[in-house]
């Protein structure tokens, strides 16, 4: 029996809920075939335990886990990454050629985030990080193929959300682990019109044209389906798809004429509520106010994103 974090997706993909922040927040994956295994994203360093509970409820060993693979660098998606390898002694970490050094000597990653969460905060929920050893950390490319006992995964470079993001697509289920490239859509707010989707960009590389790009690649490919971080796998792509590219017009639009404000990051939150009210009432979604209270940080880290943004845009 599978422990209740643990949903099975079908075709050998498991998603894990990894605790972070609360219930189907942040999604790690474990995908097995003939026996073998490969992680795709790993949660924080408080996420493990459950990674390793997830091998063993399957009947997977540890020394059967071939690949462990972080969509990209940020904490809630690679955080446990150092930590999980210390129980995979046959896996090796495949990371965007970007991501590397962050994986070997996580000092500057572990730096960075300490300045967007203050030191309270990254020891609450993310923990030390821990560095791997650089022979068992290789780096991806765009078009990279690996296999798991004969599955190919293929490797797409997906910058807009990070410059140091790719995608992996499974060929067995026609699927892309999308990190966060394919946007947001958690489970609460699944109504009778289906999913509600919307772009992030946290900190520090949101890149609009570049996000737009991605995301046409992937949809160029077909998919049945999403493997989202945040949460879990989402259908009806094309729809999906439209929606962020909407979203993603709508964020630029809406912080473009705050960019001198006196007190920007709060305006700027201040609209995105305001954006994200209106976006789930046109969903349907039964409580509106407690839907937009539930995006409370993603509200936080999205408008210090966008400042970013403007301030990149402006410096040219």
């Amino acid at each position: 029996m599978l422990p209740e974090f643990v949903e099975a997706l079908g075709g050998g993909v498991f998603a894990i809920d990894t605790g972070f922040t609360r219930p189907r927040f942040d999604a790690a994956y474990l995908i097995v075939h003939e026996g073998r295994a490969a992680f795709v994203d790993s949660g924080t360093n408080f996420s493990v335990p459950r990674l390793l509970a997830a091998l063993d409820a399957v009947g997977i060993a540890r020394d059967a886990v071939d690949w462990v693979i972080p969509t990209h660098v940020h904490l809630d998606h690679a955080g446990g990454v150092g930590l999980l390898m210390q129980h995979l002694n046959k896996a090796a970490v495949l990371v965007h050629e970007r991501g590397v050094r962050h994986m070997v000597d996580p000092r500057a990653l572990y730096q960075g985030a300490l300045a967007v969460y203050g030191a309270q905060e990254m020891q609450r929920s993310y923990g030390e990080l821990q560095p791997i050893d650089a022979n068992r950390v290789r780096a991806t490319h765009e078009g990279m193929v690996v296999e798991l006992a004969g599955r190919p995964l293929r490797f797409a470079d997906t910058p807009g959300h990070a410059r140091h993001h790719h995608c992996i697509w499974d060929e067995h289920t026609r699927g892309w682990f999308t990190g966060d490239t394919f946007g947001l859509s958690y489970r609460e707010y699944d109504t009778a019109d289906g999913a509600w989707i919307t772009p992030t960009t946290t900190p520090v590389q949101f890149e609009p044209d570049p996000l737009r790009q991605s995301i046409d690649r992937l949809v160029a490919r077909d998919p049945q389906c999403m493997y989202l971080t945040h949460y879990s796998r989402v259908r009806d792509i094309p729809r999906l798809a439209s929606l962020l590219h909407e979203q993603i017009d709508a964020l630029v639009a809406l912080a473009e004429p705050l960019r001198g404000h006196p007190d920007r990051h709060r305006a700027l939150c201040e609209q995105l509520r305001v954006f994200y009210r209106a976006q789930l009432s046109r969903h349907g979604v039964a409580d509106v106010e407690a839907g937009v209270q539930a995006l409370a940080l993603d509200t936080e880290l999205n408008a210090q994103g966008l400042a970013v943004w403007l301030d990149r845009a402006r410096n040219g």
